[in-house]
């Protein structure tokens, strides 16, 4: 039970993650000279934390044969 609650709260913070890395991306692609380095770096960031979102939630639930 503890376990369940632990991955839980891991997948809500990086959810948190995600989103925030989204409203920074979303805010220095507004600007008009903006970074493309910082930018190009800021999307790889956001994607790995939602495969790392993906293979926990895969792990959760279990696989179903249908």
């Amino acid at each position: 039970m503890t376990d369940n609650l632990e991955i839980e709260n891991r997948i809500k913070e990086l959810k948190d993650q995600h989103r925030q890395l989204d409203a920074e991306i979303e805010q220095l692609a507004g600007e008009p000279d903006f970074d493309q380095i910082k930018l190009q770096r800021l999307k790889k960031e956001k994607l790995a934390l939602k495969d790392q979102i993906s293979k926990i939630e895969a792990g959760e639930v279990p696989d179903i044969i249908a």
